[in-house]
């Protein structure tokens, strides 16, 4: 029988992994991955979010082939990545940090020798549409050497589309490239989502990951802290902030509000910070009542992923 969208296996499946990374003369052993469980539902954009060091370049590694697991399994679109390797690689691209190509390719030749390494038939490939889609076209018969950075991020996408997998790994694909840039790539991150590919995306922007994702993990220190879908994640942090446009100018933050985190910030309007459990909004009003303030404006800002990030990993280490 034919498998439907509901019983086909997750993108990626990772059980129990773990790994460590065997002591040297230069450094002791480091348990990089404490038996991460994971699951990357087919279709989504995915972020896996965390500080340097936290274990993310570790699990794609291991997912590329590129690093031995020291226990656990992982599976991608259903492949086990031991005793499925070729399956399994075939069903994943991915697009590492570290810009490593031959400088004396074009970037025809890089994707046509990629192709063929997957064994692309020559029918069947996309190099002229690939190059196309990422900007690359007028570049087509120059030489790597020739392109700037962001060009070859360009390309580094480009190689890891050329056997069209359903998985494609992002590891901080904009890092160092311009704002225009930035904006062509995500676009086409969409349209390959649209079209049925899962992201994976690992990122130092968190706007990007606010923007794009709808289902994110964080990882620190080799654990995964939070894995749910992007509001659901939002929301995990219990507060808000209420900001009062006065109608006269204010020099300090009324004591009638000396229990909250208030403060007045440089345009002159004055920001309150409540836990939504325990402090209403009309409570806060007739607190700003009773110190004879009017009100000329008010808003509520909502706390945004860097906030969930912060209070999951650096103050959870404090």
């Amino acid at each position: 029988m034919k498998p439907t969208m509901t019983n086909l296996p997750p993108a990626i499946e990772i059980s129990g992994l773990k790994k460590t990374y065997k002591k040297s003369r230069k450094s002791p052993a480091k348990e990089a991955l404490k038996g991460i469980d994971l699951v990357v539902p087919r279709g989504s954009i995915f972020g896996l979010l965390g500080p340097n060091g936290a274990g993310k370049s570790t699990i794609i590694n291991i997912l590329a082939g590129l690093v031995v697991k020291s226990s656990g399994s992982a599976k991608i679109n259903g492949y086990d990545i031991e005793s499925q390797t070729r399956q399994a690689r075939a069903s994943i691209g991915v697009v590492l940090q570290e810009i490593s190509m031959d400088v004396f390719f074009t970037p025809y030749q890089a994707l046509e020798n990629q192709a063929g390494y997957y064994g692309v038939p020559k029918r069947e490939r996309r190099t002229d549409e690939i190059l196309e889609a990422l900007g690359l076209a007028d570049k087509r018969d120059a030489y790597v050497r020739q392109l700037s950075g962001g060009m070859k991020r360009r390309l580094l996408i480009a190689k890891a589309l050329v056997h069209t997998p359903p998985v494609l790994i992002l590891d901080e694909p904009t890092a160092g490239v311009d704002i225009e840039l930035r904006r062509q790539l995500w676009a086409y991150v969409r349209e390959l989502h649209n079209n049925g590919t899962t992201v994976i995306l690992t990122t130092h922007y968190l706007e990007e990951a606010e923007a794009l994702c709808d289902k994110i993990a964080i990882i620190h220190n080799g654990e995964i802290t939070a894995n749910e879908d992007k509001d659901t994640l939002m929301g995990r942090l219990d507060q808000k902030t209420l900001v009062i446009t006065p109608g006269a100018e204010l020099t300090t933050t009324p004591k009638t509000l000396s229990n909250f985190a208030s403060e007045i910030r440089t345009d002159g309007s004055l920001a309150i910070t409540y836990r939504t459990t325990k402090t209403k909004i009309p409570e806060l009003l007739e607190r700003i009542s009773a110190a004879n303030i009017t009100i000329a404006d008010l808003r509520t800002e909502e706390p945004d992923l860097e906030d969930v990030f912060m209070a999951l990993t650096y103050e959870r280490d404090g």
